[in-house]
């Protein structure tokens, strides 16, 4: 396993593959870098290196706190710096909406790819005290119930939906990302609505949406389109429910980066 470390000092744990212009992935909820091991895979096929990771309190990584969404900033600043100083990102879901944000703050990003940024710019918003409840329930040994809530009211899952899930044999692997739960509502409260700074980010920007999504994150992708300064949306349909398609989405990368 490779590392880097944080500006906090927070271990990063970070996996490279293949050869070429390197593309970072960066994960939404519940996600660790094993589960970019698809898109992984179609952007080495397509020439480039693939850059996984898991974000802190996720698997390999680390955790420092107390947390800020710019501490987030910082290790993707360390990720990036560690394959040279400069990468383009894919980020998906909150993935999306950190990559940005840290394109705001100065971290050197390249084009950005984001797909579905869970945006609310203002409508429909979760509870604004929602990660200190998720806080409080990891902190009464409930991280199970911190699983769920963060499903049912940051994500917007069906709670019957979620019922089945909890007592499926994958409910175990999410337990075990519960901190980062708190974390993920910490960063989408901060920028539900983006930034001037994030809708002004000196880089390309693609947007990327399913067709068949959530309408809330079809919807916020084009209007995020519409209010990031000179951003493509594209449409890929291939891409369902929410889920990457490796193949479509790294063709969408590569026509963007090899213009």
């Amino acid at each position: 396993m490779s590392f880097v470390e944080s500006a906090d000092g927070t271990p990063i744990h970070v996996e490279t593959t293949g050869d070429g212009p390197p593309v970072v992935i960066v994960n939404g909820a519940f996600s660790t870098a094993a589960d970019a091991s698809g898109v992984a895979d179609a952007l080495v096929r397509a020439g480039f290196a693939a850059v996984v990771y898991d974000r802190r309190a996720r698997a390999g990584s680390g955790d420092t706190r107390p947390f800020a969404p710019e501490r987030e900033a910082d290790d993707l600043a360390a990720v990036i710096a560690g394959v040279g100083g400069a990468a383009a990102v894919l980020g998906h879901s909150s993935g999306a909406a950190l990559a940005l944000f840290a394109s705001s703050l100065g971290v050197p990003t390249g084009t950005l790819f984001l797909s579905e940024p869970p945006f609310h710019f203002g409508e429909d918003e979760p509870p604004s005290d929602l990660p200190e409840r998720l806080q409080r329930a990891i902190d009464q040994g409930r991280p199970a119930d911190a699983v769920t809530m963060f499903q049912i009211e940051g994500i917007g899952l069906p709670p019957a939906m979620v019922e089945q899930m909890r007592s499926s044999p994958m409910f175990d692997g999410l337990v075990a990302l519960a901190q980062s739960t708190v974390y993920d509502a910490t960063l989408t409260r901060q920028v539900s609505t983006p930034t001037a700074a994030m809708r002004e980010v000196d880089v390309p920007v693609v947007v990327l949406t399913g067709r068949d999504t959530f309408p809330f994150l079809h919807a916020a992708s084009e209007r995020l389109a519409e209010e990031v300064s000179g951003a493509v949306f594209v449409e890929v349909p291939e891409s369902v429910q929410h889920r990457l398609d490796p193949e479509a989405t790294v063709r969408v990368v590569t026509a963007h980066l090899h213009a």
